[in-house]
């Protein structure tokens, strides 16, 4: 599994590459997606329907902490990539192990919070009713793995950083795969029930931070840290931070859009809504892999190009990657609209949910097709490291359009009135990102294009 050397990022044809960065990254994103499927699918026939609203509760606050990883791993990815392009091997050396050390610190403090907190947060994220019992059993498990977790999503960007997109994808398919053997176990033969689908999610990411203690351990990646890499340097921690928290902003604003929605699909239709949200929420995961395969593996070709001051195959970089995952989406678009009463047929037999679901569905869906703009563009501002623009395109449609529009459509106009929310926060922030991304290409990479080649 040689992969790819960080110099092929700045040599080979840009196409090429980033097929070669996208399919890993996708099938990668494919199995994690399936993972959140099946489990959902084996937590709603083996335990019930209730246990899939129990799940879709907690994950805003799980998935919270862990994106701290995530957002410490693509920000100080963005640094390895460019630091590489441009010969610093010492500043990408110092940055993984601020990561590594910056990760466990925060995450530690937040879990043992998060643990504290448990009969707070649980009801706050909509886990009433019903759904309360079962949603802190599955919480306060998963707390205790979410460290782990966090450590393994800073891993892989930083992985797929260094040009390895093939062990970034066995590193997203070992906790999926562990999860749907385990859950197997522990909920089907030993009947554990909603600790069972707990300890699975948990004992799946232990799987996967052995695996990055091995490959970083190995000869496979270029990082070998010593002591002296994690002493935390406060330029290269702002640096880490200001880029990662546009990653941390989009995941806060995800889980104040669950908090929202859950809490007002609970008034407007109780337990079922929010059961119709966990099943479309699992879609959205799930149908839009290929699309986040594109944008995952884009975003070191830009970083290293631009870093090098290759800006003209940064433009096409771009350009392309648009091309690919705007024509994935559309594909996805063309499956959601076609099967979508099949889809739910899947997730449960429930006659209430069969009959609301696949309407929901088709509206959350309705403008995927021009998504692959908004992706790619607020992509690319992270991956060259302008922090600003990159926060707030990536707020543009949850936190600028889409929580305005479910505070104030659903009063006015009931249920359906949410669903259609989706369709329309997904045009207008890609109508602002495009507008930036344009500017961007015309007023500052063209002219560097012009200079180079003069």
């Amino acid at each position: 599994m040689a992969g790819i050397s960080s110099e092929a990022l700045g040599k080979e044809p840009v196409g090429r590459l980033l097929v070669k960065q996208a399919l890993p990254a996708s099938i990668g994103i494919l199995v994690m997606s399936l993972n959140v499927l099946i489990d959902t699918i084996f937590v709603g026939n083996w335990i019930g329907s209730i246990a899939i609203a129990a799940i879709n509760v907690v994950l805003p606050v799980s998935f919270f902490i862990a994106a701290l990883g995530m957002a410490i791993g693509i920000g100080g990815a963005s640094i390895i990539s460019r630091s590489l392009g441009a010969g610093n091997p010492e500043k990408a050396l110092h940055t993984f192990g601020n990561q590594l050390v910056l990760t466990l610190a925060i995450t530690l403090v937040l879990a043992v919070a998060g643990l504290g907190f448990a009969d707070v947060l649980v009801p706050g994220f909509g886990g009433k009713g019903d759904i309360f019992d079962p949603a802190k059993t599955y919480y306060t498990i998963v707390m205790y793995g979410v460290p782990v977790h966090a450590l393994c999503m800073m891993g892989n960007n930083v992985i797929r950083a260094e040009g390895k997109p093939k062990f970034a994808m066995v590193a997203m398919m070992i906790p999926s795969v562990g999860n749907l053997v385990l859950d197997y176990v522990f909920i089907n033969l030993l009947g554990y029930g909603m600790q069972g689908a707990a300890w699975a999610t948990t004992g799946s990411f232990f799987l996967c931070f052995a695996y990055m203690l091995w490959y970083f351990r190995s000869g496979n990646s270029e990082l070998k840290i010593g002591a002296g890499h994690l002493t935390l340097k406060a330029g290269i921690v702002r640096e880490i931070g200001a880029l990662g928290f546009v990653t941390l902003a989009r995941q806060a604003v995800v889980s104040v859009t669950y908090l929202f929605v859950n809490n007002i699909l609970f008034r407007l239709g109780g337990e079922a809504s929010v059961t119709v949200y966990a099943i479309i929420g699992r879609m959205l995961m799930f149908a839009l892999f290929p699309v986040l395969g594109v944008t995952q593996g884009f975003l070191p070709i830009a970083g290293f190009n631009y870093g090098a001051g290759k800006y003209r195959r940064v433009v096409e970089s771009i350009t392309i990657a648009v091309k690919y995952a705007a024509l994935l989406a559309l594909l996805v678009f063309a499956f959601i609209m076609a099967f979508p009463d099949t889809i739910v047929r899947v997730f449960t037999t429930d006659a209430e949910i069969l009959e609301r679901a696949p309407g929901a569905m088709r509206w959350v869906f309705a403008a995927t097709p021009v998504i692959a703009l908004q992706l790619i563009g607020a992509a690319y501002f992270q991956a060259v490291g302008k922090a600003v623009p990159a926060l707030l395109l990536t707020l543009t449609r949850q936190g600028f359009f889409f929580i305005p529009l479910i505070l104030i459509l659903p009063g006015l106009y009931g249920e359906k009135a949410l669903w259609m929310s989706f369709p329309i926060a997904d045009v207008l922030s890609t109508l602002v990102t495009g507008f930036y991304l344009f500017r961007e290409i015309r007023l500052r990479l063209k002219p560097e294009i012009a200079a180079v080649e003069e």
